[in-house]
This record gives C-alpha cells, sequence and structure tokens, in this order.
C-alpha cells in the first residue's frame, strides 16, 4: 500500500488544484478533501470551510499529535504563463496554483494519515485538520475548530521547507499609527506639519533594536511599510498615517514589544491585531528528539503560518520550496511529494 500513496496523493492534488479555492471561497476542496477521507472509510467531520479526522484507535492515555495544513490559496500572481487552475506535468514537475503552498505539504500529510490511521502501536494519537483561511490569517480556519477536536498535545504544520524542521516562527503584529499637526497654509509659516512629526517616530521603528535575541529567530524586524498623509500641495497636513509590520521572536511577547514601543514614540499606535504569536518548540520535546535523530536540519522561520494560531509545541515541515509560494507558474516537484509521505511517516514513527 505504501508504495501507492505518491501516486494517490498527486492524484488529490490535481484534483485540488483544478478548483479554485480563494481564502474564504474554499467550500469546494472543502467538499473533496470531506469525500476523499469518507470514500477511504475515514469518518471526516466539518465545520465552515474545515475538515478534520481522528485516528481510529484513539487512546485518551495516549499523547494527541495533529497534522495540520491549509487548502486556501492566494489569487494568481499576474506573471503567470499557464492556466494557474489547470494541473500540468513537465519534466518531473506538477504546476498549478497551490501546488506547493500549500497543497503538496498538505496531500502529503493527508496520505500519512491514511496509512497510519488504523495503526495502534503509534505512541501518538492522530488528529488531521485541513484548515481554511490561511493565506489570511482568518478567524475562519484552525482557530474555528480548534474546541472542536480533540485535546491536541503538539502539530506539525505542513508548509513548504524541503522538508527541513522550523523550530520557530516569527510572529506578526501590524501597528497603524497616526502622527498629528496642525492644519495651515503650506505659502505662510503657519500650521504643525504632522508629516515631520512622524519623522522622529519612523526613524525609531528604523533605527531601534530590542536588545534580547532568540537563539532560533534572532531579533525582532520592524518595518514601516505604508505611509498616508495631505490632501492638498498647498496644506500643511493635521495628520500622517503610516503602517508598521512587526516580526516578533520568542524573546518577547507581543505585549512587551507593544508595551516598547508605545513608551518610544510620540504618535498613536493601535495593533490591528495580538492573534498571530511567535511560536516554537523545546529542545526536549519529542518531536524535536526525533528530528535530531532523523538528521533533519532544523531553522528558525521568518514567515509566519498557522502556527502563530496553534496554542501548543508544534514545528513547520514539508515539502516544497517557500520561495516558490505565491509564484508564477508555481510547482512542486513530484520526487518532493514522494519524499514529504515518507519523510512525514518516518517522523511520526520515530516518536
Amino acid at each position: 500500500m505504501k508504495e501507492h500513496l505518491p501516486d494517490i496523493a498527486t492524484d488529490l492534488l490535481q484534483q485540488l488544484i483544478s478548483i479554485p479555492s480563494f481564502s474564504k471561497e474554499e467550500d469546494k476542496t472543502a467538499g473533496l478533501i470531506y469525500n476523499f477521507l469518507n470514500y477511504h472509510h475515514i469518518p471526516a467531520k466539518r465545520k465552515g470551510n474545515n475538515v478534520w479526522a481522528v485516528s481510529q484507535h484513539f487512546d485518551a492515555n495516549k499523547p494527541t499529535l495533529l497534522v495540520n495544513s491549509h487548502h486556501d490559496t492566494v489569487k494568481p500572481n499576474p506573471a503567470y504563463t499557464r492556466d494557474p487552475f489547470s494541473p500540468s506535468v513537465e519534466d518531473g514537475k506538477l504546476y498549478g496554483l497551490g501546488s506547493n503552498d500549500a497543497g503538496g505539504p498538505l496531500v502529503c500529510l493527508i496520505t500519512t494519515f491514511f496509512y497510519l490511521y488504523l495503526r495502534n502501536d503509534l505512541k501518538y494519537n492522530l488528529v488531521l485538520a485541513a484548515t481554511a483561511e490561511e493565506e489570511i490569517s482568518g478567524t475562519g480556519g484552525i482557530e474555528l475548530i480548534w474546541n472542536e477536536l480533540p485535546k491536541i498535545d503538539c502539530a506539525i504544520v505542513g508548509e513548504p521547507t524541503l522538508m527541513d524542521m522550523a523550530i520557530a516562527e516569527k510572529g506578526l503584529m501590524v501597528l497603524d499609527c497616526v502622527a498629528y499637526g496642525k492644519a495651515g497654509h503650506a505659502a505662510r509659516e503657519e500650521g504643525v506639519n504632522a508629516i515631520y512629526e512622524s519623522l522622529k517616530d519612523i526613524e525609531w521603528f528604523r533605527s531601534y533594536e530590542f536588545p534580547k535575541v532568540s537563539e532560533s529567530l534572532g531579533k525582532v524586524k520592524m518595518s514601516v511599510t505604508v505611509i498616508h498623509a495631505g490632501q492638498a500641495h498647498n496644506q500643511v497636513p493635521s495628520e500622517c498615517k503610516f503602517t508598521v509590520d512587526v516580526r516578533a521572536t520568542d524573546a518577547y511577547t507581543l505585549e512587551e514589544i507593544l508595551e516598547t514601543i508605545k513608551k518610544n514614540v510620540r504618535c498613536e499606535v493601535t495593533p490591528r491585531s495580538l492573534r498571530l504569536r511567535p511560536s516554537g518548540i523545546p529542545k526536549e520535546h519529542a518531536l524535536y528528539k526525533a528530528g535530531e535523530k532523523l538528521g533533519i536540519r532544523m531553522y528558525g522561520s521568518p514567515t509566519t503560518s498557522d502556527q502563530a494560531l496553534i496554542p501548543v509545541p508544534s514545528i513547520k515541515l514539508g515539502p516544497g520550496d517557500s520561495a516558490r509560494s505565491h509564484s508564477a507558474d508555481e510547482f512542486i516537484f513530484l520526487h518532493e511529494i514522494e519524499d514529504g509521505i515518507n519523510g512525514y511517516i518516518k517522523l511520526i514513527e520515530q516518536l
């Protein structure tokens, strides 16, 4: 049976590619996954556009491992030269929107779960969750079903990592900032220019370095990414609004970072959310140790995923390459699908 898993996974991935599944529009791919599991005699549950299943020999005395990936995609890159919804195989590559992010990891986890579903000799119960809205960090994804799942002790999040193991992941906090001035005529010495008022704060965001540096994730990174100010060339603006992208590490909580920012800038600072927290797994955890025994390369990831919304120790691991995500003519190598399935099975069996 194991030798057939790559073909099963590839066929499922081609079906997923052919169905548009933009965030909040994943109804049909959720139905496909739900029907796939039930066709293979795995009772599945669904809430919204999220589908999950529990291994057959669930034992309340064992810890439970969640294997999770998402089936929503971004919209096609304008530079596509192929039909993004027409899966095609050329030179060992499967092309199509979502093939790499995160269709490849998803189908590998689904077929891994399928292969291990009947096993009662594993040290962990398995729960599979194919979730929605990951690309927009929406509330209709993993958070929507978290309390419906059995108690989860740890998780593998399927994302394209070249099957390297992300043992930590930066969190994300987006800040909306407003510097205030006073309107006046640009031709006269009147008013207080809000743009000039914002400059000191913008420079602080550019140059400040948080003193604590994470062993796996490095420094907290802050970037001013959007600025809006002014209505006319001859009017001194009374407001300057700007956006700051903050990539947080496990050295600080988001609340600690926000407190430091507010103490050092004069502008009004409003976080959009405190949901997307940094995440990781301790070195003594069984998942970490299993990865070490298998010689898997470990690293800290600068990009966010559903790890940020999963409140238990987790790793990020999967076939494909993050550099291909959201790119034109997205693809995954067929051998990566086979390697992904084998890698997931080995890791879970090693626990």
